[in-house]
């Protein structure tokens, strides 16, 4: 990769299909060995553009490099340099794990010697040597995820594609792939992360590209993206019978006009900047106006209150964004998603 360029570049990327226009000028980037999170709701173009970066697409404008190579002009130097797992597990379920991840690195020309220890290798680094020997139709969801993972890694591509790599799976099972998916940029390999859920962009990306009708409408880090809908905010909930309008008087000095008064909640909604620093003169306070508390809390924005705002809707539920893609049209063809 040439030095300093990222690993991952688009500038300028259009993709329609027909009279619908599912990418409209989309910019992202990424270093090398870091995880880009692209979140967007259902339709953003968030499968389509990783489709264009692994080659599997043309674009219809734009300049796109991975790995400091043209995707349109060098498209094998790319493909030999990254690693796809998409919705939904592309193995073949009727071989064992072992032959699966056997078999896609004869795909990659490895020698057979070469190809056995390197899916021994990873039956080990993903915990599936117990199960390597059994056919993948009788894995667990979160253990194809895991297999899937796997096989995208059997040529050990700087590069990985993740396409939404936790729909459908249990907490447990999220939780143990984030941990994969960490190790993995850890060891230095370079992540573009598409996904739904906001609480795994928050967890694993160290840049989050927000994508809406096609085009990018913010980016930075989670917290800059936080950061950009205000700091914290700090709530109290009086007990019963406590006297709103006494607490509310004295909360002002913190809040000003922006204090906001839920009287049938008995909470209070006060937007502050000073941090935790502020909890115990907000405390006294109260207590010296006599009033008895239920809870208080200083809270930070998060990435879903931050989706919200940007988009103007909620995020999806666990269903993919784009299932369309995954979905298979008229004679095995793939379907296009709708922007």
């Amino acid at each position: 990769m040439p030095h300093g360029k990222p690993a991952i570049l688009a500038d300028g990327l259009q993709k329609r299909f027909g009279r619908t226009q599912a990418l409209r000028g989309l910019d992202l980037a990424a270093d090398e060995g870091t995880i880009l999170g692209l979140l967007g709701p259902n339709g953003a173009g968030k499968t389509t553009a990783v489709r264009i970066l692994a080659t599997l697409l043309k674009p219809d404008a734009g300049r796109v490099e991975v790995a400091g190579y043209d995707v349109v002009r060098r498209p094998d130097e790319v493909r030999a340099r990254i690693g796809l797992a998409g919705q939904y597990a592309a193995v073949d379920e009727f071989l064992t794990g072992r032959g699966n991840l056997e078999l896609v690195g004869r795909l990659y020309q490895m020698p057979a010697a070469a190809a056995r220890r390197r899916a021994a290798e990873l039956l080990r680094q993903f915990e599936l040597v117990n199960a390597g020997d059994q056919p993948v139709k009788t894995y667990s969801g979160g253990m194809r995820r895991r297999i899937d993972l796997a096989a995208s890694l059997v040529a050990a591509p700087p590069i990985l594609f993740l396409d939404e790599p936790t729909t459908g799976l249990d907490p447990q099972s999220r939780l143990g792939l984030w941990k994969l998916i960490a190790r993995l940029a850890a060891g230095g390999t370079t992540i573009l992360l598409t996904t739904q859920y906001l609480d795994e962009a928050d967890q694993l990306a160290d840049r989050i590209v927000v994508v809406n009708d096609g085009r990018v409408i913010a980016a930075g880090t989670p917290g800059e993206l936080k950061a950009q809908i205000g700091g914290a905010r700090l709530e109290v909930v009086l007990a019963p019978g406590s006297d709103v309008i006494a607490a509310a008087r004295a909360l002002r000095p913190y809040g000003g006009d922006e204090l906001r008064v839920e009287a049938d909640r008995r909470r209070l909604v006060v937007p502050v900047s000073e941090g935790a620093g502020l909890l115990p003169s907000v405390v006294r306070d109260l207590d010296a106006a006599g009033l008895r508390l239920d809870d208080v809390a200083l809270r930070r924005p998060t990435l879903d209150e931050v989706f919200l705002t940007l988009t103007g809707r909620p995020t999806a539920p666990a269903a993919s964004d784009e299932q369309s893609v995954a979905g298979r049209g008229k004679k095995g063809e793939p379907r296009e998603e709708a922007a």
